[in-house]
């Protein structure tokens, strides 16, 4: 998997669960970015990567994200 493979799954993550087919992530993108992306939605954004390439996250992780691209590198280093 390549950094730009998984962005491009994030990204149809993030347009599904929040069904918002405009969205368009960079890893520089925060949560700020995205109206949608609440903290009610990034407990469902954070299943669904999970479900999706197959991994856990620690919170601890979860809770030092600053951008998307932090996202990518935890999923790599699954």
């Amino acid at each position: 998997m390549t950094r730009e493979t998984i962005l491009v799954d994030i990204n149809t993550i993030f347009t599904e669960t929040l069904d918002n087919p405009s969205i368009i992530v960079t890893e520089a993108t925060t949560a700020n970015d995205i109206t949608e992306w609440d903290s009610l939605m990034n407990v469902l954004l954070v299943d669904e990567m999970e479900k999706h390439f197959k991994v856990r996250f620690k919170a601890s992780e979860i809770q030092n994200w600053k951008n998307v691209g932090e996202i990518v590198n935890s999923i790599l280093a699954q």
